[in-house]
């Protein structure tokens, strides 16, 4: 976890006003541990997004009107992700026999 004066300090040039903006936006949304956002705490997950959106904005020049369709395309793969590893577990859970006609019926396509 990280406060939002220690988050910012991680980058040298990402003003208070930039992070807030993207908070207000809700690209990131840490959780609220005051009245200001200056009182606001970063989790890993949000310091990742905020890295994400940092490195979309200034490395790659990414637009911001493009900024929210590459997060909620990045947010379906994590889904995705998370589905395919439940669907996986659920198979792994089935007899031998139904795990063989599950892959039969994959490579059959």
């Amino acid at each position: 976890m990280m406060k939002f004066t220690l988050l910012i300090a991680q980058f040298t040039d990402l003003s208070a006003a930039e992070l807030e903006s993207w908070i207000d936006a809700a690209w990131v949304q840490p959780e609220p541990a005051g009245a200001s956002m200056q009182e606001w705490i970063f989790h890993d997950i949000d310091i990742a997004r905020v890295r994400l959106i940092y490195d979309l904005r200034r490395h790659l020049a990414t637009p911001e009107d493009l900024i929210p369709m590459v997060l909620a395309l990045l947010d379906q793969v994590y889904e995705l992700r998370c589905s395919l590893h439940d669907v996986q577990s659920a198979i792994q859970a089935q007899p031998s026999s139904v795990q063989a006609a599950i892959l039969a019926a994959l490579r059959r396509g």
